[in-house]
């Protein structure tokens, strides 16, 4: 049996307000290709299919014709577990009819734990049982007392954790024995999660969130029974293993999720057993857009453009100006540097301006006291607007601001 291994889609993230629909849809058409180019039996996502609770329509329209175009494929079982980031009413809604069409869902932890252990089939023949557990929220595994110290927490959360995972285990494997007693030796106990291993790797912008208050909750891998023999987290972008054991593995996030992530070399995992260990490989995920970080003076920033403008790049440009000069119309000369190529700059940070800003709020002060008309202000003074200029400037701060605030989020 071969299987599959992705996790941390967040179909409909943007990237500084640029939508990616075109690289979520690149990925969706490779990894349907990847499946039927090596043969796939079983397809693991393990949480944060979408980035927020309530995706966009056509984030949901990925999702649903991802997963009609799958039916189509030789994989002929595949299992979604929710994530933080997902709504676990919104996965579990049409539960019952995915599940017709052998995708399992499982968007938040299940009333009753059978629900939480799936054997998989094929015509007939058993071939894995997955212990799908999805994240699991505070509430589903701590009780709260009074006076509780936050290390008090952190010891109830990894407790529960690492219970809920005993259990679940505990009864994949007497379906196991049962299975052996049946003649039906070496089905594999494929473990599923979506939460922060100790010792996991992330980068700066990467979205990854706290899962809980503090990380004493971070578990480690003595936390997961040896009775699992592939174990596929989602949460972490980073691919990764845990605690330096291969078959317990983040397979990390197919497409970079902000420009901290644009060196990396995305993957998803393919999973082989064959009676024995499982043999493990890493799938490298093509590059769908390119994104490039610039740092440094307008002198260093204008060869860098000019040097990715000859190469022809499409790249997504992130730039931090960190001259000492005013340079009052940095966006227009940098757009002037742009002039007949195919590179977008998702943001322009100058870095002068923004700590005379940040300076210019007072000691007792933080950026939360102050709303956005104050922060436009402050940023108008730290650049000494003149006032006959400050009229037009601020009429259209607010009007962008008044449009972000009215904007359907779901009707794109």
């Amino acid at each position: 049996m071969k299987l599959l291994h992705t996790s941390d889609w967040h179909l409909g993230r943007m990237l500084y307000r640029q939508k990616r629909y075109e690289e979520f849809s690149l990925f969706l058409d490779w990894l349907l290709a990847t499946i039927d180019e090596h043969q796939i039996d079983t397809l693991l996502i393990s949480g944060d299919i979408f980035d927020t609770t309530t995706p966009s329509n056509l984030a949901q329209k990925l999702y649903y014709e991802f997963l009609s175009r799958l039916g189509g494929t030789c994989c002929h079982n595949t299992v979604i577990i929710g994530g933080n980031h997902d709504s676990p009413t919104f996965l579990n809604a049409p539960k019952a009819l995915l599940q017709a069409f052998n995708v399992h869902v499982v968007g938040s932890k299940a009333e009753t734990i059978e629900d939480e252990v799936l054997l998989l089939s094929h015509k007939g023949m058993p071939e894995a049982i997955v212990c799908a557990v999805p994240y699991l929220r505070d509430r589903d595994i701590r009780s709260v007392e009074a006076g509780e110290s936050l290390e008090d927490k952190g010891t109830k959360l990894a407790d529960g954790m690492r219970s809920h995972y005993e259990e679940v285990c505990s009864l994949a494997v007497r379906k196991q024995e049962a299975l052996s007693k049946d003649g039906h030796p070496s089905i594999p106990i494929i473990g599923m999660g979506h939460l922060f291993a100790a010792g996991g790797e992330t980068v700066d912008g990467d979205g990854v969130r706290e899962l809980y208050i503090g990380s004493l909750s971070h578990v480690g891998s003595d936390m997961f029974p040896p009775s699992i023999d592939y174990l596929a987290l989602g949460h972490l972008h980073v691919p990764q293993m845990v605690g330096g054991l291969s078959h317990m593995r983040y397979s990390g996030s197919p497409i970079p999720m902000g420009f901290g992530e644009a060196k990396q070399e995305k993957q998803v995992v393919l999973v082989q057993f064959d009676g024995g260990d499982p043999i493990i490989k890493a799938l490298p995920v093509p590059c769908f857009q390119p994104l490039v970080r610039i740092t440094g003076s307008l002198d260093h920033i204008a060869s860098v453009i000019e040097k990715l403008a000859r190469d022809g790049s499409s790249a997504w440009l992130e730039i931090e100006y960190t001259g000492t000069d005013s340079s009052a119309n940095l966006r227009e000369e940098i757009e002037a540097l742009l002039e007949g190529s195919s590179l977008v700059v998702t943001i322009i940070k100058n870095k002068r301006t923004t700590d005379r800003v940040l300076n210019a709020i007072h000691e007792h002060e933080t950026l939360e006291d102050l709303d956005t008309s104050e922060v436009f202000k402050r940023c108008l003074d730290a650049e000494e607007i003149p006032e006959e200029e400050r009229v037009e400037l601020t009429a259209s701060y607010n009007e962008i601001v008044q449009t972000l605030a009215e904007s359907d989020t779901r009707a794109e």
